[in-house]
């Protein structure tokens, strides 16, 4: 992989609304210039459902419930189905120059992919890819999600991954489309993990597969 950029700038953005860590990441994919160093947000959202650009209502099972527990369903610009954002779930957002960085959107997911099961496996837990589910799977039980989008080169959403949260809320929609889709947590499979050791180990492996040096 080549890059002209050997530094990328990494935010803690800390614990953030969706719609107001959405509205910047647009904002600065507009703004922004082929020059523009990339960056890397970090950030863990208060409950929130987010519906992809494609997401169809009925993998909303139970919208009754969703409204009385007072939780947002956001329309959003990604790509991908309906999933949920809580606390305890480390979110990764790669603000990407693909054509400095010569990837292309399918070798980028592979990277977020991998940079999730290269984690797992430090932990010494054996995770996988599925075909035409794109995220990160134990035993079939889905532990991470991913959802970009692409504006003129740029990128922008990206990384979900469940560390240690309620899980409970996966229940009231097919998690990304898909009717019965068990979901799981690191804290099922890593003893001592935290959100702030996740978060790092995700960034150290995204950045080494990405080949950036934090800054």
């Amino acid at each position: 992989m080549k890059t002209d950029s050997p530094h990328w700038i990494v935010r803690d953005l800390e614990q953030q609304p969706y719609e107001a860590v959405w509205s910047a990441m647009r904002t600065f994919t507009d703004e922004r210039s082929p020059d523009t160093p990339d960056e890397l947000w970090q950030v863990e959202h208060p409950p929130v459902f987010t519906q992809g650009l494609a997401g169809k209502p009925e993998h909303v099972i139970q919208l009754g419930a969703i409204e009385q527990a007072q939780i947002p369903l956001v329309h959003t610009d990604r790509g991908g189905q309906v999933t949920y954002h809580g606390p305890g779930q480390v979110v990764l957002y790669p603000l990407l120059n693909l054509e400095r960085l010569g990837l292309g959107v399918r070798c980028l997911v592979n990277e977020l992919e991998g940079a999730v099961i290269d984690v797992l496996a430090d932990w010494q837990v054996a995770a996988a890819r599925k075909d035409g589910a794109p995220g990160v799977y134990i035993n079939g039980a889905k532990i991470g999600s991913i959802g970009l989008k692409v504006r003129k080169g740029f990128t922008y959403h990206g990384l979900a991954v469940n560390v240690d949260m309620d899980l409970r809320p996966f229940s009231l929609i097919n998690p990304c489309g898909m009717a019965g889709l068990p979901v799981t947590h690191m804290a099922d499979h890593c003893e001592g993990i935290t959100w702030s050791i996740a978060c790092d180990q995700l960034t150290t492996a995204l950045g080494r597969r990405l080949g950036y040096h934090r800054t």
